[in-house]
């Protein structure tokens, strides 16, 4: 991309207060987008080609939404964490293992979308998220459901399609959870924890794809809660 053409994003940035610059083959992080700290709501720059998020990000003090899905990343910088505005955070489709030690810090974040990364297990950092409504960690390498995950915050929680076979029983303690997704893991009847059904919040519980039959949830105590929805998706998935 030429200088002029990245000037007149620029400038419409700072009139706008988002910056978006989506599927142009970007290697960098523009560093331009540093005189625009005080200015910028939303960066959006998905659809390139980045390896790298550079530091300066912890500087955009009052982003509140940054997308940086399909790029390369393989980590992210302790600085991003010091972005106490923002609400949206989009990483699908990068190369992530973890995420920074002080990811909890983000204390006004909504959302968070990590699908298609190399996660292998629900990150703990998660729990100290005290305004997060909706996680998405489909498409990991997720095996297990750790205790920790009873501090979780989330009204939604998708862990569709990892390799899942065990659920800490205290996933049926998160106080705000609605909707938990399961669909294509590799779970055995003997591991999805029966309290999700009888004693917990969850009332969209999604568990196609793994290895038992949805019919053999009737015979679980608690199944009545969520027949109505489980039977609802199958309708829709024929």
């Amino acid at each position: 991309m030429g200088n002029s053409a990245l000037k007149a994003h620029l400038e419409t940035a700072q009139k706008t207060g988002v910056f978006q610059l989506t599927g142009k083959g970007l290697t960098e992080f523009p560093e331009d987008l540093q005189k625009l700290t005080s200015n910028l709501r939303t960066i959006d720059l998905s659809n390139n080609k980045m390896e790298i998020l550079p530091p300066l990000i912890g500087k955009f003090s009052f982003l509140k939404s940054l997308a940086l899905n399909n790029n390369r990343l393989t980590a992210l910088p302790e600085e991003l964490c010091k972005l106490k505005k923002l609400e949206s955070l989009h990483l699908n489709g990068n190369h992530l293992r973890q995420l920074p030690a002080a990811f909890g810090q983000l204390s006004a974040l909504k959302t968070l979308s990590l699908s298609g990364n190399q996660l292998r297990t629900v990150p703990t950092q998660l729990c100290a998220l005290r305004q997060l409504d909706v996680v998405d960690l489909s498409k990991n390498q997720i095996q297990n459901v750790p205790d920790t995950v009873g501090e979780l915050q989330a009204i939604e929680l998708n862990l569709n399609q990892n390799q899942i076979s065990q659920i800490s029983v205290q996933i049926s303690h998160c106080p705000r959870l609605k909707v938990l997704r399961l669909e294509e893991n590799c779970l055995e009847l003997s591991m999805l924890p029966q309290s999700i059904l009888s004693d917990s919040q969850i009332s969209l519980l999604a568990v196609e794809g793994n290895l038992f039959e949805i019919k053999k949830l009737r015979e679980l105590e608690g199944y009545d809660k969520v027949c109505e929805i489980l039977l609802l998706a199958k309708k829709r998935l024929v």
